[in-house]
Order: structure tokens, then C-alpha cells, then sequence
């Protein structure tokens, strides 16, 4: 029930009107996740009347899925509930958007709105991946009953947003019967008492739901961050080794188990520039660059100490920032210590790849792709190979990177647009493993396009426009199909607004005769 962290000196987590505060001066705890923040669907103002009809367009699912956010901050759970499950079960069917629903839902504890948003999933060969990570990651062993959900819901609610850990976690103990036979109630109450301080309950009933649901991987996330607490905090690096073996293969929950080992690192360090780094890195994970700058640049301000690893680090974060002049002045430092830092050789890389000077970029690529640690370089290499005219070979080692990953959504999306054969079949493969990953429901949607399956076209396209609004490959596939449907103004609209957003695309130009 976690993704970010308090690791600024205030952190507001705000959904509309509601706010609630949490102040640290240094992180102590991973805090819980905002489901308003991992839709990416923070409003300006929220409504105050009920939801009525969602489709995916964000103005409706923001604006409604903010009100029964809203509620459930303010401890007004069961109305959450309601809100929650009306969203779901009159959203416009889209299985991208049931696949974040039933994560986000399963983060809260409602379990059974989790369980409704799969029912309502459609295409398996997508949706599965996530179902599974979901189940193994949040659900308890027993199903819960709906009341049951609210009322741990409220627990949760106090203990977290509402600064009453003591006393809901007080009154959650003495309920006997659901802390008997309930997990996820053992669970909420670990939580209470690593709220409120007390160590030592946080961990006895941690252990509790451990040993009644060992399978759940977000039990063991807390019971790493407890032990991170405790008086031996090199346990908790054990217990998140055993925990990354855990067979998760979304990149979703890939990140997730990556940004809780770079903060058990931070916790447990005793060296300021390596706690620094390893924060520096959780922010990376949590894609908060600027923080991830400000950490990494703090641990830098000595200055009778140069850390290779830093600047290394710092090299990527200011590449994914765009501050391209900085990552080549980062990456440059790293190696000039240490000629073997993997991400200032991969940046360094990314940077010639821009610059589309290909065979620099192999070189960079190349020996950064020694490191077998993540197939991302062997992939970058492959792509440079593409773009040296070495298709065959670039196809090759997208191959041999599937044989030894089965999980690298990348390598499924390079051999998708490779080998006609197997477009479809892989490109759902790509979004199943990443669906966050844009081109994967663009090319979806265009293969559906040429097979003038038009509404599942749609489907897709929905999906990538939620994700960026602006891509303009978006627009255009569009016109087709409303061309396609005889809704020539509509065409000209939408390959227009494609040209607004990339001026030099041909194919749109074409459709308007340009």
C-alpha cells in the first residue's frame, strides 16, 4: 500500500479541496500511495456531486475518481466505496483503465472493487500480467466481506490521513474475530504501530500477517521497512533480496520492488554520500527528478570526495529532466573517476542517439551493454543497430534478449514491428508487461486500423491518449478511422491537430494534401 515516499520537508497530498500535511526532516517512512497521483489525475477543483457516467476522457474519471478520494481522506469510506464502485461499473469499457482501477483499488484495500474492475477486464492476453502481479502483491489470503473492507478502510484512513494512528489501531486490535481471521486487518494494524512509533507491535503483527498470507509481497515490503526501523537494519536488505525473487513481471511492479530496495539501502547506510545516492536513486524510481537532483547534488558538496556512482546517477536523472548539457557534464565526471559507470555510458549514448550520430552512440552502447544486470542497454544497442541499417542483426539480439528476459516489454515491441507474424500476438505482449508504455497501444491500435477493426482501434488509442494527450500519431490515427467512417470534417480535425503537434509529419500531410 506504499509507492512514495516523505522525503521532503513537507509533502501535501491533495485531491480538490482536501489537504492533508505529513513533516519530516528526514524520510522515515514509506508513505502510502495517492491513486490520484498514479493516474496522473490531479484536479484543479473538485465536484461536489456524485459520480454519473465515466468514459476515459480525464476530465471525468479525475474529477470523479477526486470525490471518492476526497471521502476516503476524510474518513467517509463507505461513501468512498460507493463512489468507487459506481465509477468503476459505469466507466465506458476500457481494460487500460480497469487495469489501473484494480491496482489502485487493491492499494486501498477494497479488494473486491479490485476484484470487479478484472471481471470487467476483456482481453486476457493483456490484462493477465497485471491481474496476477495485483493478486500476489496486495490481496489477502481470505476474501474479505464488503463491510469488512469499509471498516479497515476507516482504520486506514485515520491511521494515515488523519493523524490517529493510536487510536484507530487501538480500536482494531480489540476487534478479536477480524483479527483472528483477517491478514490484511494484521496488516492494517503493523501499519498503525509503525505510525505511532511502536516498533515492537508494528513488527508482532506484521509477523502475524506474514505467517497467515506468506505469498503477499506488500506484507513483506512493510515487515523490510519495520526491520529498517529496528535494532538490526541489515535485515531488512535480506529480506528485500528474497523479496525482489518474487515472480512479478510488470514493469509496474518491477519499479516498485526497485524504489523499496533504494530506500531500505538509504535507511540502513551509514555513509552520507552512499544514504544520499541511494535516496537520490529512490527518487529516480518515483520519477521526482528535481528531488532526486537535490539529493544527489547534496552528496556531491563535499568536495574532498568524488563519487563516480553519483554523477553516474545524476548523469540519467538530468537526461530524463532533458537538461542534456548537464548529463553530458555529469556522465563526462563519472567516467573520468570510473570508465566503467553504466549509466553515464548509457546517457553518453542517448545523447549521440539524439544527435542521431548512431555510431558514437554504438560505442557508448556497447560497453555499457556488458553489464547484464537489465537487458535496457542490449536493447539501445540493438535500436543503433536499426538505425545503421543492421536490421538482422538488431532482430537477433532482440531474440536472444527475450530468451534470457521474458519480461522486457522492450524487446516484445522491437520484434512486433520486425516480424509481421508476430505483431499482434507481441505487441499485446508489450502492454501486458508495461501498460504505461504509449507506442506499444499506438501500434495496437494501428495494426487494428488495417484490419478495419475499428472500435478496438479506438480502445487503444484511448488508452495512449490518456497517457499523453499530446503525441500526434495519436491525432492521426484517429483521422484515419474517421475517415474510414465517412466523417471527413473529423479527418481533417484530427490530422490538422496532428500537423500543430509535429509539423514534419509526412503521413499527415499527405491526408491533407500538403
Amino acid at each position: 500500500m506504499y509507492k512514495k515516499l516523505a522525503v521532503i520537508l513537507s509533502i501535501c497530498i491533495i485531491t480538490g479541496t482536501a489537504a492533508q500535511v505529513y513533516a519530516f526532516e528526514l524520510p522515515m517512512q514509506l508513505q502510502p500511495v495517492n491513486p490520484v497521483d498514479s493516474l496522473d489525475l490531479m484536479p484543479k477543483n473538485t465536484l461536489s456531486t456524485p459520480p454519473k457516467r465515466a468514459t476515459l476522457s480525464k476530465n471525468d474519471i479525475q474529477n470523479q475518481y477526486a470525490i471518492a478520494l476526497d471521502r476516503f481522506i476524510q474518513s467517509n469510506v463507505k461513501s468512498s466505496y460507493a463512489d468507487f464502485k459506481l465509477l468503476i461499473e459505469t466507466t465506458i469499457p476500457n481494460d487500460y483503465a480497469y487495469m489501473r482501477m484494480a491496482e489502485n483499488m487493491a492499494d486501498l484495500g477494497f479488494f473486491n472493487l479490485a476484484e470487479l474492475s478484472i471481471a470487467k477486464m476483456q482481453d486476457k492476453e493483456i490484462t493477465d500480467v497485471v491481474t496476477e502481479d495485483v493478486k500476489k502483491y496486495y490481496f489477502p489470503s481470505k476474501k474479505l466481506q464488503p463491510d469488512d473492507e469499509i471498516y479497515l478502510g476507516e482504520m486506514y484512513s485515520n491511521i494515515i490521513y488523519n493523524a490517529q494512528s493510536r487510536e484507530a489501531t487501538s480500536e482494531l486490535v480489540k476487534n478479536a474475530s477480524l483479527m483472528l481471521n483477517s491478514d490484511y486487518a494484521n496488516y492494517v494494524a503493523a501499519l498503525g504501530y509503525l505510525k505511532s512509533g511502536n516498533i515492537e507491535n508494528a513488527n508482532l503483527y506484521i509477523d502475524k500477517a506474514i505467517d497467515m498470507n506468506n505469498s503477499n509481497v506488500n506484507y513483506k515490503k512493510l515487515k523490510a521497512e519495520i526491520l529498517s526501523q529496528g535494532k538490526k537494519p541489515k535485515d531488512a536488505i535480506k529480506l528485500v533480496s528474497s523479496i525482489k525473487q518474487q515472480p512479478l513481471y510488470s514493469a509496474e511492479f518491477t519499479r516498485k520492488l526497485n524504489a523499496l530496495e533504494q530506500f531500505i539501502l538509504y535507511k540502513t547506510q551509514k555513509n552520507e554520500i552512499q544514504k544520499n545516492y541511494h535516496l537520490g536513486f529512490y527518487y529516480y524510481y518515483e520519477s521526482e527528478y528535481t528531488k532526486s537532483v537535490r539529493t544527489l547534488l547534496g552528496a556531491l558538496s563535499n568536495k574532498k570526495k568524488t563519487n563516480a556512482d553519483v554523477y553516474s546517477l545524476l548523469s540519467r536523472v538530468y537526461f530524463d529532466m532533458k537538461d542534456y548539457d548537464k548529463a553530458q557534464d555529469a556522465a563526462a565526471k563519472a567516467l573520468k573517476i570510473d570508465s566503467g559507470k553504466i549509466f553515464a555510458l548509457s546517457v553518453l549514448g542517448d545523447l549521440a542517439y539524439r544527435k542521431q550520430d548512431y555510431k558514437q552512440a554504438l560505442e557508448y552502447y556497447s560497453k555499457a551493454a556488458k553489464d547484464k544486470s537489465s537487458p535496457d542497454y542490449t536493447i539501445k544497442l540493438a535500436q543503433t543497430y536499426e538505425k545503421l541499417g543492421k536490421k538482422e542483426k538488431a532482430l537477433d539480439i532482440f531474440i536472444k534478449v527475450l530468451k534470457a528476459y521474458n519480461n522486457s516489454y522492450a524487446a516484445y515491441y522491437h520484434v512486433a514491428l520486425s516480424d509481421k507474424s508476430k505483431e499482434l500476438a507481441y505487441l499485446k505482449k508489450c502492454v501486458a508487461l508495461n501498460h504505461e508504455f504509449k507506442d506499444g497501444w499506438i501500434d495496437l491500435a494501428r495494426v487494428e486500423i488495417e484490419r478495419q477493426n475499428y472500435d478496438i482501434a479506438k480502445n487503444y488509442l484511448g488508452a495512449a491518449k490518456h497517457i499523453d494527450e499530446n503525441d500526434f500519431r495519436y491525432y492521426y490515427y484517429q483521422g484515419l478511422i474517421s475517415k474510414a467512417q465517412g466523417l471527413q470534417e473529423n479527418a481533417i480535425y484530427n490530422f490538422k491537430k496532428s500537423l500543430i503537434l509535429n509539423p514534419d509529419y509526412t503521413p499527415a500531410k499527405e491526408e491533407l494534401n500538403i
